[in-house]
Formats: structure tokens, C-alpha cells, sequence
């Protein structure tokens, strides 16, 4: 298993400080250990309709001259650059988004391992792209796109995929999304795909029931890994093969969270998924985020960092440390895993 994290300290339009790069990169450095570890980032395609203020409310102004930290610090120390492009144009523009894409890998191709071609397409989130216009073409004609384009520009080792929201009954569910991919011919879409990434929130952001009882965060973290290897992938014709990453997975620790109830939620839902790794063929595991957006904010996604918005570690920091340095669980395994 692959380890990382999003080191930002931003979460949608939350973000209370700029990043510190001296202490991303101190903390990024305790966190590996000396081992491979993955950094998650993201830039963004507008399209011509959105309105600066979104651009901005989103901190995305600058995306394609630098991201969080200087390029050569991510092909340093064994780390790897897991970079997401998202599609969030207001209007559909499939021409610009294929043109942003070689835009992309142009300008950071060299330092990706991973490349993310849309972000959450099956949910219609605001400011996420399962609510932006055409996003269903913008993934089923960029991933083989973004392939080619790599290949042309010799980045064979690039992976290429996109990623997915859970829980599937959240938000009324995802069918149209699965049933939307069951009808693209496997030549053309799945046969282009290197990994599924997972967004995993089963208890951020609505309350879950008490842990160790059923539907906890441990039981909403198996149903949602079984439902995407066991139902989901294959009506989209992506097989068993092609591995899951789990490219977000968090939970807060503001009011009326505690730092302790982070840690024991976190502890239960990284252990779950690496008691499933093998049988569900999960090979990376990336924290959102190093940092609080904002430590003062009543939003769940103000406090979902290891540290405070002000790089004060947090009890979590310790935790997942010591889980990626011992490569294993941190805990014992919660039970009642099928």
C-alpha cells in the first residue's frame, strides 16, 4: 500500500492562510519516514463562462504557473505527484477541456504519476464536476485522450484515471452516472483505465451511528468499498485488475467533533481498508488534508487536516505517522469485516 496526502489547506472555497512551504515540507518529510509517499493536487478547467469570482472563491488563479510547491519537490524523496484536473465549466466546452488537457501535461506531465481526469463526476455537487455541463463526455472521451496525449509525449509510466463520491445512496444516488458508462463500449473508455479513485466521507458530513455498532464509519467504509469493486466497476466493464486508490478520505475534528473522535474515526476507517486491500485490490491510501482549511470553522471541511490551519500538529498527525512509517494498521482491525 501507497501512502499520501493533499497538502494545500484548502477545502472548495475554505482556506484561511496561504500555505507555509517550509512547513509542508518538514511535515511532508516526517509523515513519509524516508518512504514513497503520494501528493495529491489539483487544478481546474473553467471553460469561458465562469466568472472570475469563482476562479478566484476557488484559489485557482494560478494553478497552471505553480502549484502548492516548487516542481522539483515532487519528483524528490521518493514522492509522487498524483495530479487532479477537474472539469467545472458552466457551460459544456469539451473542445477546451481536450485543449486543457494537453495544456496539463505540457506544463506538469513531467512531474505526474498519476493523472486524475475529472473529480466526483457522479454526484452534482456544487463547485465539484458531477454539477458541471457535459462532464459525462468531459471523463469518457478525456481519459483515452489524456492517454494518447501522454504516450505522444513519451509519459508511458503516467497513470491514468478519475475518481468517484460514495456513499451511493447519498445525494439520492448514482445510477445514471454507472448506467451512463455501462453503454460506452469497453474499447473505447474502460480499456483506458489504470485506476478508480475513491472519495471517502462516510461520516464527515452527516452524523453516522456510535462506533463499533452497524453503520459506523468502519461499516459505511466496507459497503462503499464492496459496492464500487462488487457492483459499481463492473457495470462499467472496468475489471477486478484495474486497482481502487483511495484518493480522499477524511473526517474533522471541529465542534462538535473532538481530536479524539477524529483519530478514532480515522483509525477506524484507514485499518478497514487495509484489512480489504487485498480481497478488494486497493493499492494507495491518500489523507485529505495535511492542513485545517480554516480551524475556526463550523464546516466539516474547515477541520479535516492532521494539523491546524496554522501547522499546530494535531493528536492525527501522530497516528497516520506512525501508520505509514509501520506500513501496517494502527490500531487492531475493527471487527466485523465480511
Amino acid at each position: 500500500m501507497k501512502f499520501g496526502i493533499y497538502p494545500g489547506g484548502r477545502a472548495a472555497t475554505v482556506c484561511s492562510h496561504p500555505p507555509d512551504p517550509a512547513a509542508i515540507g518538514d511535515l511532508v518529510d516526517d509523515l513519509a519516514g524516508g518512504n514513497a509517499f503520494v501528493i495529491r493536487e489539483y487544478v481546474h478547467f473553467f471553460g469561458d463562462a465562469t466568472p472570475p469570482d469563482v476562479v478566484t472563491s476557488l484559489g485557482a488563479g494560478d494553478e497552471l504557473a505553480h502549484l502548492t510547491m516548487p516542481d522539483e519537490w515532487y519528483v524528490r524523496a521518493g514522492r509522487e505527484l498524483d495530479l487532479v484536473v477537474s472539469y467545472i465549466p458552466q457551460a459544456a466546452d469539451l473542445p477546451g477541456w481536450l485543449a486543457f488537457l494537453d495544456t496539463v501535461i505540457d506544463r506538469y506531465g513531467h512531474l505526474t504519476r498519476y493523472l486524475q481526469v475529472t473529480l466526483e463526476p457522479n454526484f452534482p455537487i456544487p463547485l465539484i464536476d458531477g454539477s458541471a455541463p457535459g462532464v459525462l463526455e468531459a471523463l469518457t472521451l478525456g481519459i483515452p485522450y489524456a492517454r494518447a496525449a501522454l504516450d505522444r509525449r513519451g509519459l508511458r509510466e503516467v497513470q491514468v484515471g478519475f475518481s468517484v463520491a460514495e456513499p451511493p445512496e447519498w445525494l439520492g444516488g448514482d445510477d445514471e452516472f454507472w448506467q451512463y458508462l455501462s453503454a460506452v463500449p469497453q474499447r473505447d473508455f474502460a480499456d483506458h483505465v489504470d485506476y478508480v479513485g475513491l472519495g471517502l466521507y462516510p461520516d464527515a458530513f452527516s452524523p453516522v451511528a456510535p462506533r463499533g455498532t452497524p453503520g459506523d464509519a468502519a461499516s459505511l467504509t466496507v459497503h462503499a468499498l464492496r459496492h464500487l469493486r462488487e457492483h459499481s466497476l463492473p457495470r462499467a466493464r472496468i475489471p477486478s485488475g484495474t486497482p481502487i486508490h483511495i484518493a480522499e478520505n477524511g473526517t474533522p475534528s471541529g465542534q462538535p467533533r473532538t481530536d479524539q473522535a477524529q483519530c478514532d474515526s480515522l483509525s477506524d476507517m484507514i485499518n478497514t481498508v487495509l484489512a480489504l486491500r487485498e480481497p478488494l485490490n486497493i493499492t494507495h491510501y491518500e489523507l485529505f488534508s495535511l492542513r485545517d482549511a480554516d480551524s475556526a470553522s463550523t464546516q466539516p471541511t474547515g477541520t479535516l487536516g492532521l494539523v491546524t490551519d496554522t501547522y499546530h500538529p494535531k493528536p492525527a498527525l501522530t497516528l497516520y505517522r506512525d501508520l505509514v512509517r509501520n506500513g501496517g494498521p494502527a490500531s487492531e482491525t475493527p471487527t466485523g469485516i465480511p
